[in-house]
């Protein structure tokens, strides 16, 4: 942890273990665990731990008798109240409340600009492999994932303190670009598109007009041919497949001109690139993703050094022949099927550019870690990908050690059928498309509870706010988990949704515009002033715990790769305030000290939330 100086969790656990090898011995495990965690029930706790059942299991003794053993060397001056009759329950649980003045404490500390997440002593490089488009084709609603997890990730490393390397890896090169390059060249050569106008949209049907002119109908000819359906459609059918056959023969020619870099083809290469790229970059500043043209890592790039890969591979005797094709075998790492590197027509797949890859962005990069934020389907590609870089020694730092390799792997987004998500023709939604109607949709609900919004206002509030709905219902789910998208359900302003979360932070800033209004205090006036903290109420206290533990929950993120723990903890916040606040009057408060430090509490829970909100790449606003 970072943040061990203001996080509940960690100084308890840090005493905990203590008294575990204190009161345990040489029957203590040799890395203790307390199992620390919230008390299930308030009355009984802040905290408890429930270490004593694991251990009396393993020593074979009660775990009651552990437990005691435990609390009678537990150390908690400073940090909570000494325990009692009360301390342990149940079957063996050591619950904990903290003492009165730590809650302030600890909030005090709690209350810097890092907001308590401390920068590491030696931060690493991450690369996060996110977005991958691919070239001449819109994205769709399957692209939402890859962009949204791997940009949150990225930023909640940053926010820790890491340096992040983001790459996109384009789907730029390889027969189906030469395609739509061939395609595209003879299009303009025909005067049918303007280039210097040339759209996504353009390229997009392009690009399936190119595979289905590249698509030869051999099965149907055969059927023809047996069922003797008839000279008139045997012809069609001849003449479908030799068409088909000298488009792709020209699609190959294409290829070989692009692999040697002929001026003109590769001109035409750029420009639809260009245009795609272009596109992309749009669609990733709306949704507040920061995916910026230096990123772009196509596959075009890895071309001159895929052959350079394979040659080392069969020189250290790592990669065998097998039926013509060569691959790496990797039995010893557990893993049955070989990766394959290089077919028996010497052409190379996509685990030869991720080798190469992973080579460049740990030797070149510098990477001490590598996260793929990549389709769960794409699961066993990536073990052998990652295998077989590690068996080659490509995963290799300065220091000897390996870099982590890690797949961030996410489920698919459904339909309200349960299905994958396609528009009525069976197609893939275009993400522009969802994006618009997300604001659409935001936009007529701010209309409806805030008439009065100037109409300037209306417009920035909703993409603020249907952007957001999006990006939450997508990070709030369990990535490696299907969900299912449904517009009514993730712009709702209660619930589990963005809007709510926006909605809170709304709320906070509302109450400092009247505390302006009505006393002349500021949120600076706060800050420059810090009341001390009161936590007197019951709610005060469980939201003072709440924000607590906001540093362990980035740092559990950043580790698991999962942002729906950050989301949980978010909304799980607003639900405190939203306590805190019916319970607790604020501008009201029976005095001004303690309006002094309700509103502290509020300013502190406003800078976390919103740190938060944005750290995870949604879009806070000053009104809704």
């Amino acid at each position: 942890m970072t943040s061990t100086s203001h996080d509940p969790v960690q100084l308890l656990r840090d005493r905990f273990i203590s008294a575990m090898r204190a009161a345990l011995g040489p029957d203590c495990p040799p890395d203790p665990d307390p199992l620390i965690g919230p008390a299930r029930n308030p009355k009984f706790g802040d905290y408890q731990s429930n270490a004593a059942m694991p251990l009396g299991k393993a020593l074979g003794r009660p775990p009651r008798e552990i437990a005691q053993q435990i609390v009678d060397h537990l150390d908690l001056a400073g940090i909570a109240l000494p325990p009692d009759d009360s301390t342990i329950a149940g079957p063996g649980f050591i619950n904990i409340r903290l003492a009165p003045d730590a809650y302030a404490g600890l909030l005090d500390a709690l209350d810097t600009p890092d907001l308590g997440v401390e920068k590491p002593a030696a931060p690493e490089t991450i690369v996060v492999d996110l977005c991958g488009v691919n070239l001449a084709k819109q994205m769709h609603v399957g692209h939402l994932r890859a962009t949204v997890i791997g940009d949150a990730l990225a930023r909640i490393f940053e926010r820790l303190g890491h340096r992040v390397i983001r790459q996109n890896h384009v789907g730029d090169w390889g027969l189906p670009i030469a395609m739509v390059t061939a395609h595209v060249a003879d299009l303009a050569r025909r005067g049918t598109i303007d280039l210097d106008k040339l759209t996504l949209d353009d390229l997009d049907t392009a690009y399936r007009a190119a595979q289905r002119d590249c698509s030869p109908d051999r099965r149907g000819l055969e059927a023809v041919r047996r069922y003797d359906l008839g000279p008139k459609a045997e012809a069609e059918l001849e003449e479908q497949v030799a068409g088909a056959e000298e488009a792709l023969e020209r699609a190959k020619q294409t290829l070989i001109r692009l692999q040697s870099h002929d001026g003109a083809t590769v001109a035409m290469w750029q420009r639809i690139a260009d245009v795609t790229m272009s596109a992309c970059h749009a669609i990733c500043r709306r949704l507040h993703a920061n995916v910026p043209p230096e990123s772009a890592a196509g596959e075009s790039t890895y071309r001159d050094e895929l052959a350079g890969v394979v040659d080392d591979l069969v020189n250290r005797g790592l990669a065998v022949e097998s039926d013509g094709a060569l691959v790496i075998d990797l039995k010893d790492a557990g893993i049955a099927e070989p990766l394959l590197i290089r077919k028996s027509d010497g052409g190379f797949l996509y685990a030869t550019t991720d080798l190469a890859g992973i080579r460049r962005r740990v030797q070149k990069l510098g990477a001490d870690r590598c996260v793929y934020a990549v389709d769960a389907r794409q699961g066993l590609h990536f073990k052998q990908a990652f295998a077989g870089a590690i068996k080659a020694g490509y995963a290799r730092k300065p220091d000897g050690s390996d870099a982590r390799l890690e797949h961030a792997a996410f489920g698919t987004v459904l339909g309200e059928d349960n299905k994958p998500f396609k528009t009525r023709s069976g197609e893939n939604v275009k993400l522009s498309d969802l994006l618009d109607e997300a604001v659409v949709r935001a936009g007529e609900q701010i209309k409806e509870k805030n008439p009065d919004l100037p109409a300037d206002e209306q417009r920035k509030v909703a993409e603020a706010v249907g952007i957001s709905a999006i990006k939450y219902a997508d990070l709030s789910s369990d990535r490696v988990r299907d969900y299912v998208f449904s517009f009514d359900r993730m712009l709702m302003f209660e619930g589990d949704t963005g809007p709510y979360l926006l909605y809170a932070l709304v709320r906070i800033r509302s109450i400092f515009r009247n505390a302006a209004e009505q006393f002349g205090v500021t949120e600076s006036d706060i800050d420059a002033r810090r009341p001390g903290f009161a936590l007197d109420a019951p709610e005060e206290r469980a939201l003072a715990l709440a924000l607590l533990q906001y540093p362990g929950v980035l740092e559990s993120t950043a580790e698991a790769l999962e942002p729906h723990r950050l989301c949980t903890y978010l909304r799980t916040l607003a639900e405190e305030f939203s306590r805190f606040f019916q319970q607790c009057p604020v501008l009201k408060a029976p005095d001004e000290a303690t309006r002094g430090a309700r509103l502290r509490l509020c300013r502190l829970t406003g800078k976390v939330l919103g740190d938060g909100l944005t750290t995870l790449g949604l879009i806070p606003v000053e009104r809704m």
